[in-house]
């Protein structure tokens, strides 16, 4: 076979790898554009029904478009559920629960995962064990005796400040003492931190708490803040537990607030989904803002795949 017959075959053979390495690529964002709106549509469904009339939900044909768009009638449903309905005071419910029930879980998971990367202490693995086997038990089993445990034990603790009962405690308190993913996320974390560093500060004199406070978190700043935004996420999220304690109106989170809109016999799905669009701006607005530290987070944590 000559050379320029060799040559030849070589270049078709790296023509067809590059057209199977287009089609390749073809297909692949194929499939992630249908799966990007499969995703998506629902949103977008959501939202075009949170502008929509009562009448105009179950218009048949379906509008994707809302008829009253761009009119003054279109802000209706929003207006209604802020005021009537008092949304503006549940928003305020829910951050509050979340932000103090993720401050919570901040300190006491980087405390119990410093414990657990840095110190030693008799049956250290055993407990971390138990404590990622308590992830596998879901909240609904718990639930009951945590309600028992709280009206039992914390009543009396908490009887000159009002009660345990339709209260915040409920909804914050446990994020105090529980903390597993949080716990296990900061763990890892700080097995990356340099033992050099640890160890100089040993030398110098510094105490367990020194070194807790002045190397380790200062350096675990996006693990930190990866941790506090999805504990923020799943209390803004909560509804099982607002609903066992709170009867309230005044108290109310958004979660409760939008099971209003829902009755035995009818819903009223423009103003639910007006209040569900609500109840999820500032979770985009925050992850938008803060997907930068949440990458950089679980990549420093050894979390990646």
């Amino acid at each position: 076979m000559t050379t320029v017959a060799i040559r030849a075959r070589e270049l078709e053979r790296a023509r067809l790898e590059r057209a199977a390495r287009t089609v390749s690529r073809i297909a692949m964002y194929v499939v992630l554009t249908v799966v990007s709106i499969a995703t998506i549509f629902p949103f977008i469904w959501m939202l075009s029904t949170s502008f929509k009339s009562q009448g105009a939900v179950f218009a048949l044909p379906p509008r994707l478009i809302p008829d009253r768009l761009f009119t003054p009638a279109m802000w209706d449903n929003y207006v209604t559920v802020l005021t009537r309905y008092n949304f503006v005071r549940y928003t305020f419910n829910s951050f509050f629960v979340a932000f103090m029930a993720a401050l919570g879980q901040l300190v006491t998971s980087t405390l119990a995962g410093f414990a657990f990367a840095r110190m030693e202490f008799k049956g250290k693995n055993f407990l971390f064990a138990i404590l990622l086997a308590s992830t596998m038990i879901p909240v609904e089993v718990s639930i009951i005796p945590e309600f028992l445990m709280g009206a039992k034990i914390f009543h009396p603790i908490m009887q000159p400040l009002g009660g345990w009962l339709d209260t915040y405690y409920p909804l914050i308190v446990p994020s105090f003492m529980v903390g597993t993913f949080g716990t296990f996320l900061m763990r890892e974390f700080f097995y990356t931190v340099p033992k050099e560093l640890e160890e100089a500060a040993v030398i110098d004199g510094a105490t367990t708490f020194r070194i807790y406070w002045s190397i380790f978190l200062p350096l675990s700043k996006p693990s930190m803040t990866t941790l506090f935004l999805i504990a923020f996420i799943n209390n803004w999220n909560e509804l099982l537990r607002p609903v066992l304690y709170i009867s309230t109106k005044d108290l109310y989170t958004l979660t409760i607030g939008l099971t209003s809109f829902k009755g035995a016999y009818e819903a009223q799905w423009n103003l639910l989904m007006a209040g569900s669009v609500i109840s999820i701006l500032p979770l985009i607005i925050v992850y938008i803002f803060a997907q930068r530290f949440i990458v950089e987070g679980i990549a420093t944590t050894g979390l990646k795949g």
